[in-house]
């Protein structure tokens, strides 16, 4: 199958064709998205060599222009990490189908049956900033799960995005779904114009800085999927196991600095002060990180003072701050009210600590005694993720496919009225699950 070139046509065509091309996708069997999936991963893989070239590109265009360094580190694509990405493609493919899943199977009354049914949302808008490996990701999980995309991509990643796009349209021309239903946008006025497409998309993922995210909240009527900040906390606990502490410190700040899971802020038992500060800082300071301290945290350790402001900083960098707390229920207090409800961990080999760290935090992934960069679809086994969801209502944390589905309630019956169960002489219902 062919597709339209993007620039011929306007967005809010390309936006019906979208949903026409997802409307024939949601009824194909899983062995077809399956193969499609697979498609899709050959073709990048035979595409690699293009993909990395324009990648390089876009990354020498964006030194030049002086990219933050956590924005450059997203939108870097080495040949590890796109090898990651098709290999995410690949998990996916594995994946149960979520669509046409029972959730509900019950008899009203005899001959009246009732069903709630899994079935795609529609047409999803994701916008990101650099990250062209998310690109990858959200088209496997589209698929699998039976949805148009809508990609907008960064100008600073625009020449990998058409790369990938272009791979993967040459994968889906060989399977049965149609190469529609994954589309490309390259300029930023189309951003707003896909802000207001209500009537043709049915969710916006954004992925990018907190101010990115927070303009896309608020400049649409479309329900957005994603969170503004990645404030993660680690608390080390009066009963810690130091040397375990340092471990998990260490690579929660500095696995990947850039990443929405990387710890910003480190908060210490007092009774813990004086043996852990020395020994993680000398850690943390191996490794180039920046240490901003309280002055409580500043008697242990010679690093310069924190702010306020940095206890709600995200820094997405080697930068991390430091404060000594009183009690565990400080701890907590302290996280969450700066904290941004995505992943806090408790360092602590006590289990009773550890349980009201767990219970009373307010985030949507809490850890004990691991790495906060565990919060991920993929080390979930989601197969990859289309993004962090912070909010209350569910999904919340890294979201793969059940939050890229819904339901629809299906009732068929054999001449059943609804007046037969009411007024004096009502029928009751049976309610007999199935």
């Amino acid at each position: 199958m062919t597709t339209t070139p993007i620039a011929s046509l306007p967005l809010t065509a390309l936006a019906q064709q979208t949903r026409q091309a997802a409307r024939q996708l949601a009824i194909l069997p899983t062995e077809a998205k399956n193969q499609a999936i697979e498609a899709i991963a050959l073709a990048l893989e035979a595409a690699a060599g293009d993909i990395l070239a324009a990648n390089a590109a876009d990354c020498e265009a964006a030194e030049v222009a002086g990219i933050a360094k956590a924005l450059y580190s997203r939108l870097k694509l080495d040949e590890t990490k796109l090898k990651g990405a098709i290999a995410g493609v690949r998990d996916v493919g594995k994946l149960p189908d979520p669509v046409g899943a029972v959730q509900i199977h019950r008899q009203l009354d005899e001959g009246l049956i009732l069903k709630r049914i899994t079935c795609p949302l529609g047409v999803l808008g994701v916008i990101f900033e650099a990250r062209p490996d998310a690109l990858i990701q959200i088209t496997a999980l589209a698929i699998k799960s039976g949805n148009g995309v809508i990609l907008k991509g960064g100008q600073e990643a625009v020449r990998s995005c058409q790369a990938l796009v272009k791979a993967i349209h040459q994968g889906l021309s060989t399977t049965a779904v149609n190469s529609d239903t994954v589309q490309l946008l390259t300029t930023r006025e189309e951003i707003q114009a896909l802000l207001k497409l209500d009537e043709y998309v049915d969710l916006i993922i954004p992925r990018g800085s907190n101010s990115f995210v927070k303009f896309v909240q608020d400049n649409t009527r479309i329900p957005v999927l994603g969170h503004a900040d990645g404030i993660c906390h680690l608390y080390v606990d009066k009963a810690a196991d130091i040397q375990k502490a340092v471990t998990i410190a260490v690579d929660a700040k500095t696995h990947y600095p850039a990443a929405c899971n990387a710890i910003e802020t480190l908060l210490v038992h007092k009774e813990m002060a004086a043996d852990f500060l020395p020994a993680v800082g000398e850690a943390l300071q191996k490794q180039n990180v920046e240490l901003r301290g309280d002055d409580s945290s500043r008697e242990f350790i010679n690093i310069v003072p924190a702010t306020e402001v940095d206890w709600s900083t995200e820094y997405s960098d080697l930068i991390l701050s430091i404060k000594v707390v009183d009690s565990l229920a400080e701890a907590i207090d302290h996280i969450n009210t700066y904290g941004s409800k995505h992943t806090d961990a408790i360092a602590t080999e006590d289990a009773a600590a550890a349980e009201t760290f767990l219970n009373q935090v307010d985030a949507a992934g809490v850890f004990h005694n691991c790495s906060t960069r565990f919060a991920d679809g993929f080390r979930y086994g989601f197969g990859a993720e289309v993004g962090i969801s912070t909010q209350q209502m569910p999904p919340r944390g890294p979201v793969g496919l059940e939050g890229l589905i819904t339901y629809k309630y299906k009732v068929a019956g054999d001449g059943h009225i609804a007046a037969t169960y009411s007024g004096k002489d009502a029928k009751p219902f049976t309610h007999k699950d199935l």
